[in-house]
């Protein structure tokens, strides 16, 4: 292994635990712009004094500024390390970082400030490495987990040489593992309108949105074909209709996430929901779709050469999951995620990054980092 590997992978293990305390520390679920500011600014003090921190408008609207810390180097190579400090975890339900064993557990652990930590190493070795580089820059946004509008910030890199996204990383088999395709995502949103009746004296008078959106929701699940030729998975995820117990519900709403390698799969899903059931009218739509991700031919090469640094194998594998790398891909062709540490629970009490994985993991995102600056 190259001595600035080592040398900084060890650096980077020593401090992540501390570093990933701190920033767990802040409750930041999306849309909180308090926790927003406060993640910025732990993660601006770890930042290395080289690099110029900017606060860039956020893709969604009334979200904190997205953080930006760019290194101005002298060479010719641009690089792209992505992020998010966001998180699902409200912040009545949010944990602090504690260890178990080999776990660190904490609200946002894996998904994504493990990442940011092992984001932010990276950042402090390339600030040592100025003649290679025309400019690396640590994009964390404040919105990854819930974001409808569309991604601002493809444009912005158009061009640069390689895209290095820092969530989870993860086993292949016995092989650790980076993620070079991901599917399409998207959120389909049913809107009922139906007629309200006493329940009790009058039902057959109303028109019931509940059991219009039931029906909408069978026919969404009974799209779902995980091993089918797009891997389209189809769930209905949320419900809601009626204000009492003894009145037919005249309106309501069912929101369902949907996967597929390819994004046309929707217009199934869509497609299969009747415009009306029982009286009342259904109004179907996609309100918030990701691209799919595909970088397998254009980082394989560069995955060779993170072998032959490392001297031992690391590949390419899929994830269902979304990711602002896929956003990306298509204005940097060289995208390459999953580089953070391993762990599990995402989105859940649980959630933990395994503590043994980081100085691999860090060996792993400065390997890909030297391959880039030396193709």
């Amino acid at each position: 292994m190259e001595g600035w590997i080592e040398r900084h992978a060890e650096a980077i293990a020593a401090r992540a635990p501390r570093e990933l305390e701190a920033l767990v520390a802040v409750s930041s679920p999306s849309g909180d712009v308090h926790g927003a500011e406060e993640a910025a600014a732990v993660v601006a003090a770890l930042a290395p004094e080289e690099a110029i921190p900017e606060r860039v408008p956020c893709s969604s609207p009334v979200h904190a500024p997205d953080l930006l810390l760019r290194l101005r180097g002298r060479g010719t190579t641009r690089v792209l390390l992505l992020g998010h400090v966001d998180t699902v975890v409200a912040a009545g339900e949010h944990r602090a970082l504690v260890r178990e064993g080999d776990r660190l557990v904490g609200s946002g652990a894996v998904d994504m400030k493990g990442g940011d930590v092992l984001a932010l190493g990276v950042l402090r070795a390339l600030a040592g490495r100025l003649d290679d580089l025309a400019e690396a820059a640590l994009l964390l946004v404040c919105d990854e987990e819930w974001r409808v509008d569309p991604f601002v910030h493809a444009e912005r890199f158009a061009g640069w040489d390689a895209c290095l996204c820092f969530e989870a990383g993860q086993l292949v088999g016995d092989d650790e593992a980076v993620v070079v395709k991901r599917k399409a995502a998207g959120t389909v949103e049913v809107h009922a309108e139906g007629l309200s009746a006493h329940s009790g004296s009058a039902p057959d008078k109303g028109a019931n949105a509940l059991l219009a959106l039931a029906r909408a929701a069978d026919a969404i699940a009974s799209c779902h074909e995980p091993e089918g030729a797009q891997r389209l998975s189809a769930v209905p995820t949320i419900l809601r209709a009626g204000d009492a117990f003894n009145v037919v519900p005249d309106r309501g709403e069912l929101i369902a996430d949907v996967r597929a390698d390819a994004s046309a799969a929707f217009d199934d899903v869509i497609a299969a929901v009747p415009a009306e059931v029982g009286g009342a009218r259904l109004e179907t739509r996609l309100v918030r779709l990701w691209p799919g991700m595909d970088s397998r031919a254009h980082t394989a090469p560069l995955l060779e050469r993170v072998s032959a640094l490392l001297g031992r194998r690391v590949v390419g594998g899929a994830r269902g999951g979304a990711s602002d790398a896929s956003h990306i891909a298509s204005s940097i062709p060289l995208t390459i995620d999953g580089l953070g540490p391993r762990g599990g629970g995402a989105h859940a009490a649980h959630e933990y990054v395994l503590a043994s994985s980081l100085r691999p993991r860090a060996e792993i995102a400065l390997a890909v980092a030297d391959a880039v600056l030396s193709a």
